[in-house]
């Protein structure tokens, strides 16, 4: 009886390494955000995310009793909501730019599947979905932002603006989560890309990701300020 030829064997051993890849790289991801999730809720000082969404409401409740800081406080808004903004653009020409490369692509694999291309179809696909993820969290974040100017503009004393106050830091407080994970779902296409060109690229490209994102949720330390 003649042995199985090599090929196959091969290539189902590259496919398997393959997948691996992309579960343990899912996993290392999955996992570093539900330690991050669970660190947040227990010392929110330890991460920039949950820090800086504090800092903000402690920001509206400062300004919430200070006459003719008004427009400082709509200035600032304003500023953030440009940076939003130009997130959300960003992000919406990276998913127009991914669909006119992979668009076609992804039809013709969805349209023949097979075995082979699965995965590049799986990624392909989560590619065009992480880049849209990202543009809806910055477009909300420029949704809460603007809610929240138009309640910091009232004039400080009156009726409504003492009620609504909370609103406007409750606002300004999603506004910063929206942005801040519009940005990490945007540096999350990377383990994707790399996986599109090269399926076992995606560990490397995962912790490299992950290095990154370590760094990103790193707060300010008063101790590193001269």
């Amino acid at each position: 009886m003649n042995p199985p030829p090599a090929a196959p064997i091969i290539g189902r051993m590259t496919t398997w390494m393959s997948w691996g890849g992309f579960v343990l790289s899912l996993a290392m991801l999955v996992g570093y955000e539900w330690r991050v999730h669970h660190v947040g809720q227990h010392q929110p000082e330890k991460l920039a995310r949950y820090a800086n969404a504090r800092l903000r409401m402690h920001w509206v409740t400062a300004l919430g009793d200070k006459p003719g800081f008004e427009i400082v406080a709509v200035q600032s808004l304003r500023n953030s909501l440009m940076a939003a903004s130009i997130s959300a653009s960003t992000a919406a020409l990276a998913v127009m730019g991914a669909l006119s490369m992979v668009g076609s692509s992804l039809v013709a694999n969805l349209a023949r599947w097979s075995t082979e291309s699965t995965l590049h179809t799986v990624l392909q696909a989560m590619l065009v979905a992480t880049l849209f993820a990202s543009y809806v969290c910055s477009a909300l974040s420029t949704r809460h932002y603007s809610h929240a100017s138009f309640i910091m503009s009232m004039p400080v004393g009156q009726p409504e603006r003492d009620r609504l106050n909370p609103t406007a830091a409750l606002h300004v407080r999603r506004a910063g989560l929206m942005y801040s994970w519009g940005l990490r779902l945007f540096l999350m296409v990377l383990p994707m890309v790399a996986g599109i060109v090269h399926p076992l690229a995606m560990m490397p490209a995962t912790a490299l990701l992950i290095v990154g994102l370590v760094l990103f949720d790193q707060p300010a330390n008063d101790a590193e300020v001269d």
